[in-house]
């Protein structure tokens, strides 16, 4: 019987092709698990009304934790005159499945980190590296939202003075996305920016919000880390606002060590770490939970060139290395780190988004580099 029993998600587009890079490499680190493969992405919103069918949920309670691949996602509409005609005018509405995963499994915290290795071309700098904490399953992404608004829901609303200039529209014309926070989610969130601070030695903590602006829920934020970094007084905790941070972070990244922010704002930091350390081919990802967790890099399905076998895989690996980490098993997180570093280092194999001379190797050539290095 294997050690470890992981749920095998590939998803869409190129999810699968940097999923079969993944499966080179475990094999060559004779990675003790079975992987149980589930149905998720858009074929089945497609063909079933559901891009996360409840047969996979119930797959996953009976795992460790789960890989994941990309996701293909569309605007409501889109997504709508995609489906199979049987299914069609039955109301049903598209929701992202990640999304979904991370409330159904309480997956609350979104961790990124984004290292500059050296000898990647495609650096702003070689000595970055970064770490964002993202608060997963509140704010802007919780998933409430209206259209048209309802009437209580409007009337509701009426009763603030700011909403005057919106009475004259009418419900019809009107859109509502929420952004709800609660002190709980900020706190666990902050707690965990400064617990890996401490364990790890960084340097600083940076909360990044709006308060000036979005007083309420930003304040809240803002507040709450205040409160717990009483209880890390070795740890400096630095203030951004969001806009600011995208401006300093590209002047002087190095300054930064470890950010944390609510789902939104962290994900916009994390993508433009991402693009500090060579873009989303070297962006991984973890969604942990306290008993579950989902990994699966940052970047998008890319549906064009889906099987072509061309994107960069290294997000992919390196968000394995995040498995065996959140797994206990740091010697084969190192072994593999190492090996990624290397690659990227001899630079004498990668994909075309950092091989400019000479011709590109494919996703699964890079991945077999890897695994050479690793064994």
């Amino acid at each position: 019987m294997a050690k470890y029993k992981i749920a095998w998600m590939p998803g869409d587009g190129v999810g699968k092709d940097v999923m079969e890079a993944a499966r080179i490499v475990l094999d060559a680190m004779s990675f003790d698990a079975q992987y149980v493969p589930t149905d998720i992405g858009w074929e089945f919103w497609c063909s079933e009304g559901e891009a996360l069918p409840q047969r996979t949920i119930d797959t996953l309670k009976t795992t460790d934790c789960a890989l994941f691949g990309a996701i293909t996602s569309k605007p409501r509409d889109e997504a709508a005159e995609e489906l199979a005609p049987a299914l069609r005018d039955k109301g049903l509405v598209y929701f992202s499945p990640i999304v979904k995963l991370r409330q159904l499994f309480n997956l609350h915290t979104n961790l990124r980190p984004c290292k500059a290795y050296p000898g990647n071309p495609l650096n702003y700098r070689d000595d970055i590296d970064l770490v964002v904490f993202r608060e997963n399953t509140e704010g802007m992404y919780g998933g409430v939202e209206f259209h048209p608004i309802p009437e209580g829901v409007f009337d509701a609303l009426c009763a603030h003075p700011k909403m005057e200039k919106f009475r004259q529209h009418g419900l019809d014309n009107l859109a509502l996305s929420t952004r709800i926070m609660s002190r709980k989610g900020c706190e666990s969130i902050v707690r965990q920016a400064f617990e890996f601070a401490k364990t790890h030695n960084r340097r600083s903590v940076t909360v990044v919000d709006k308060p000036n602006v979005l007083r309420e829920t930003g304040g809240l934020m803002v507040r709450t880390a205040r409160e717990v970094a009483k209880d890390y007084p070795e740890i400096p905790l630095w203030e951004a606002n969001i806009d600011a941070i995208c401006m300093w972070m590209i002047k002087n990244p190095q300054d930064y060590d470890v950010l944390v922010a609510e789902n939104m704002f962290g994900d916009i930091i994390s993508d433009l770490c991402a693009g500090l350390v060579g873009g989303l081919g070297f962006a991984c990802a973890a969604n942990i939970g306290d008993e579950y967790a989902v990994f699966e890099p940052t970047h998008g399905s890319a549906p064009k060139y889906d099987g072509q076998y061309k994107v960069n895989p290294m997000a992919m690996l390196l968000t394995v290395k995040l498995m065996f980490d959140w797994l206990g098993e740091p010697e084969m997180a190192q072994r593999l780190e190492a090996a990624v570093a290397r690659v990227i280092n001899e630079g004498t194999v990668g994909t075309y988004d950092v091989k400019k001379d000479g011709t590109p190797n494919t996703t699964l050539e890079v991945a077999e580099e890897v695994a050479k290095c690793v064994g």
